[in-house]
């Protein structure tokens, strides 16, 4: 079986918690985007003098609090597939100190 190290497993061991810290932000944050938090609302950019009602405005900053909800969950995915590789990482490593 050949093993495909890309990096040590002190470089593996930190991506992989640098992996996980960023899948609990990310999805917390996609959490309190989409419910709407006013923490929030500096985040997004709504220009409040495109719009002519109220509902409109309301409207637009409901639409942007779910595609920054949506990216947060989509970046959470990458770090997942990053997570992923890290573990790979470490494993292999792992196993080529053992075999030596």
């Amino acid at each position: 079986m050949a093993l495909f190290r890309i990096c040590g497993p002190k470089l593996s061991v930190c991506c992989s918690v640098l992996s996980i810290w960023g899948i609990i932000m990310l999805v917390l944050m996609g959490i309190f985007l989409y419910c709407k938090s006013v923490a929030f609302v500096e985040d997004l950019a709504i220009d409040e003098r495109n719009h002519t009602t109220r509902n409109e405005l309301l409207l637009n900053a409901d639409n942007l609090y779910k595609q920054a909800a949506y990216n947060c969950w989509v970046a959470a995915c990458l770090y997942i597939i990053s997570l992923a590789v890290s573990v790979h990482q470490y494993f292999m490593n792992r196993q080529a100190s053992y075999s030596i």
